[in-house]
């Protein structure tokens, strides 16, 4: 064990990590606090910067596969029920950013990680491991499990979420930051979808303090509805089961066709949306942090689990190429990352305040300048977030050892 490095989660972010290192010769055990190995919620947007990850990790196939290639990201005014803007996602954009935008089952994209860890001999996964904290020497990092297990091996990766214990010891912040926005989450079958509104398209209706993503999965069995109100919650929430009065109440104010969407919805469940502020330092010797436990960020960039999966490209090619020095690699690694990330956090809450929420004269402003963009001013816009892979820095690394 003490030759393997040790991940703590076993999330998409860690599974991505573990494949990772895997693809360049090099153990890892993953580590899961859950009895089962699994993800829970619905849909996941991935821009051309996952399909670039997914081919790294040698996962590319499996990955299209599952994918619904939508055509286009379209922008609603949630009050007018009018169109406010829409980005084709056609040849042109598959040309300029190399890759395809889609759209996924969250489970099912685990799936195709937790595969190809299952299948390869380097992978070990282990359930019910909860990592609590760790102590490390000079050469070697000691993983302490909720039951009192140590486990040994040459590095950890803090891929354990938000509120992840390896950051707790490691940087000692704190709680989350709460937005005070609610997100409630629901599956629609596609035949109870409204007709007139089954896009092949990831929608966004934009409203005062509140929004509907709406997009289809699963090979068009069903619709992805995700709603949001921001309704200054105080207190962090994950999964909690809520009544369809609940989830209504926020949305009485916007026009009756956004209205109609939320009315198909049931089984409803409730986040109260987190974040962190973005930090410099993700490392600590032989440690480092990867994915939400790294930069958790909200939902409006829809780009969560897509820096989890740069991310463990980023790792694995720095491990890779300063085999003889890991904690320098794992610098390299958090150098390369921490700005990209931090920067996809802080827009994310901007994004969230000027494009998903306002009102008034703030919407009729979003609105104009939104409506004034082309196709092509749209690819420049999103070109430093799609047009990269990510990988550069962890290249350059790579080189440089050579």
């Amino acid at each position: 064990m003490i030759d393997t490095i040790l991940i703590a989660g076993g999330g998409i972010g860690g599974l991505a990590a573990a494949i990772g290192l895997a693809q360049k010769g090099i153990a890892s055990t993953v580590l899961e606090r859950s009895a089962t190995l699994g993800e829970i919620g619905a849909g996941i947007q991935l821009g051309p910067n996952a399909f670039h990850a997914f081919d790294y990790l040698g996962v590319g196939d499996a990955a299209r596969a599952m994918a619904v290639y939508i055509d286009s990201l379209r922008l609603m005014d949630a009050m007018t029920g009018d169109e406010i803007t829409r980005i084709p996602l056609d040849d042109a954009f598959r040309a300029r950013f190399k890759n395809p935008y889609a759209v996924v089952h969250r489970g099912e994209m685990h799936g195709v990680f937790l595969r190809a860890c299952q299948a390869h001999p380097l992978v070990s996964l282990r359930t019910d491991a909860g990592v609590t904290g760790y102590d490390q020497d000079g050469d070697r990092v000691t993983a302490h499990l909720a039951d009192g297990t140590r486990i040994t091996g040459r590095a950890l990766i803090g891929a354990d979420g938000l509120w992840s214990k390896v950051r707790a010891q490691m940087v000692g912040d704190g709680a989350p930051r709460v937005s005070g926005h609610t997100t409630y989450r629901s599956v629609i079958p596609t035949d109870q979808m409204p007709e007139d509104l089954r896009w092949n398209a990831a929608t966004l209706w934009a409203g005062p303090k509140c929004h509907i993503v709406h997009y289809p999965l699963s090979g068009w069995k069903q619709f992805n509805l995700v709603v949001t109100y921001h309704n200054d919650a105080p207190e962090p929430v994950a999964g909690k089961p809520v009544s369809h009065a609940e989830v209504r109440r926020g949305f009485d104010h916007i026009a009756p066709v956004a209205q109609q969407i939320i009315d198909k919805g049931a089984d409803w469940k409730m986040w109260v949306l987190c974040d962190r502020d973005p930090i410099l330092g993700w490392t600590e010797g032989r440690v480092a942090l990867l994915g939400d436990a790294a930069h958790p960020m909200l939902q409006y960039f829809a780009q969560g689990a897509c820096m989890a999966m740069e991310d463990a490209v980023a790792l694995s090619h720095c491990v890779a190429a300063m085999p003889d020095d890991l904690t320098g690699a794992l610098i390299r690694y958090q150098d390369m990352r921490r700005l990209r990330t931090a920067r996809v956090q802080l827009q994310s809450r901007e994004i969230g305040q000027h494009v998903y929420h306002p009102a008034g004269a703030h919407a009729e402003l979003r609105n104009a300048v939104m409506r004034a963009k082309t196709p092509a001013d749209w690819y420049d816009t999103i070109d430093w977030l799609y047009g990269s892979t990510g990988l550069e820095g962890a290249i350059s690394a790579e080189t440089r050892s050579r």
